[in-house]
């Protein structure tokens, strides 16, 4: 355990070899990227995704995609490209798959390298130490500490999370008529799925700081007015089988909206169960589509996703002229709009927006004390906002936030390291909260 003046002062040797858990060990890059001319001219890819599919390691839009390039060579440069951001077990599972399908000395070629790394790194820290500061991670059974990228290197500790202000009737009777009827009491059912503790066989560490989320999501969720389930730890098909259920709940034909929050690691397209297996986010995001969630038909749907969707840690740029400084502190109802035998017709998925703590292949950051940067700003825009502010914007704010935040880890690669958030949308209409507006009173 740290002390509170060491969590506040981030230094040492060990941020050097800083590294996300979400992503793949650097020495399997370093392995990969010696290889990689090789394996861009003679992998064969046709058989082998359908491998990887499934070990749960890409999907089947990440093939989809691949096999839009043209050419064996641009495909493989594609796969090649995608593999390091497909998690700690994503180069075992690539080895395992080339032996099955016949390409063997590939994988021999990759894994001898793979050992000459391993070899020199022992070398190296018995002559000077394990304080190395080599930009490698540990072995999987190593039992070093370390720090992971989705760790915010700030410091200080989170203010309480803020009450959330109610919008008042003459705003609610202004904007109601271009707005979601967002109204019912409760206002939806929201989940939230929190996985902290993983299994001691994964390379995933514990999310210290995620209770911290969890705790202040549910009391923003419980303030806007909605009915919060939480779960916690759960296995991938635990996850799953937890949002398959609740996206079937008889309630929401008669509330108004949804939530789904999600906070665990992850990679791009999946956050992982606490057994290292990926759930994939189309799947949460189909079980709520109009198609099989017909009770939610024309209604908002939110979703927050807090995890990595790779391992890229993002150094940002000097602004040449700017005068902005960072931040761095210690509708309807489904059954509506018939006519005679006729019904209208929606398209598959709608009515959705989705917020991302980070972008395709970055890191997230979180702060072992104040939890991460994405839920903190959330939290706060969200209570300060949603009385007078559609979601979609609010978002946008959420975003200005991020954007002003930086890491700090002074005499470190990773100082003044950065975040960017981002979410996309369905939505048909402005989705106002109304927090506190009950019609009639």
């Amino acid at each position: 355990m740290r002390t509170k003046a060491e969590a506040a002062r981030p230094r040492g040797r060990r941020f050097g070899r800083m590294l996300g858990a979400c992503g793949m060990q650097r020495y399997h890059q370093e392995a990969l990227k010696k290889n990689r001319v090789m394996l861009a001219r003679e992998l064969v890819l046709k058989e082998l995704m359908e491998h990887m599919i499934e070990k749960d390691i890409i999907t089947i839009e990440m093939v989809e995609m691949i096999q839009a390039k043209s050419g064996s060579f641009s495909q493989n440069v594609e796969f090649l490209n995608l593999l390091p951001k497909r998690g700690p077990n994503a180069f075992s599972a690539f080895c395992e798959a080339l032996q099955e399908t016949k390409q063997q000395h590939l994988a021999e070629m990759i894994l001898k390298t793979e050992s000459s790394l391993r070899h020199g790194i022992a070398t190296l820290e018995q002559r000077y130490g394990s304080n190395l500061p080599l930009p490698l991670s540990e072995s999987c059974n190593s039992k070093r500490p370390r720090l992971i990228v989705e760790h915010s290197l700030d410091s200080g500790d989170g203010p309480p999370i803020p009450p959330v202000k109610h919008c008042t009737p003459e705003f609610y009777r202004d904007h109601q008529h271009l707005a979601y009827k967002l109204i019912s009491e409760p206002r939806g059912l929201a989940l939230i799925l929190s996985n902290i503790h993983f299994s001691s066989e994964k390379d995933l560490e514990y999310r210290s700081g995620g209770d911290v989320d969890c705790a202040s999501l549910e009391l923003l969720f419980k303030h806007l007015g909605y009915q919060v389930t939480v779960f916690h730890d759960q296995s991938a098909e635990e996850m799953e089988s937890a949002l398959e259920r609740f996206s079937k709940l008889p309630d929401h034909q008669d509330v108004d909206s949804c939530i789904v929050a999600l906070l665990s690691h992850g990679v791009e397209g999946g956050v992982y169960g606490t057994d290292g297996k990926l759930l994939q986010l189309q799947e949460a995001f189909r079980l709520f589509d109009n198609a099989n969630c017909p009770n939610l038909q024309n209604k908002p749907k939110m979703f927050f996703i807090q995890a990595c969707r790779g391992d890229e840690t993002d150094r940002g740029v000097d602004q040449r002229d700017g005068k902005e400084w960072s931040d761095s502190p210690g509708c309807e109802e489904s059954d509506a709009n018939k006519e005679e035998n006729l019904k209208l017709r929606l398209p598959t998925r709608s009515d959705m927006i989705c917020g991302y703590a980070c972008l395709k292949g970055t890191a997230a950051m979180r702060n072992t004390k104040r939890g991460s940067w994405y839920i903190e700003a959330l939290t706060t825009v969200f209570a300060e906002d949603s009385r007078d502010t559609h979601v979609a914007d609010m978002l946008v704010k959420v975003n200005r936030q991020i954007k002003q935040r930086e890491g700090y880890a002074p005499g470190t690669e990773f100082h003044r390291c950065k975040e960017m958030s981002e979410y996309c949308s369905t939505l048909c209409r402005d989705l106002y909260l109304f927090p506190g507006y009950v019609p009639g009173k």
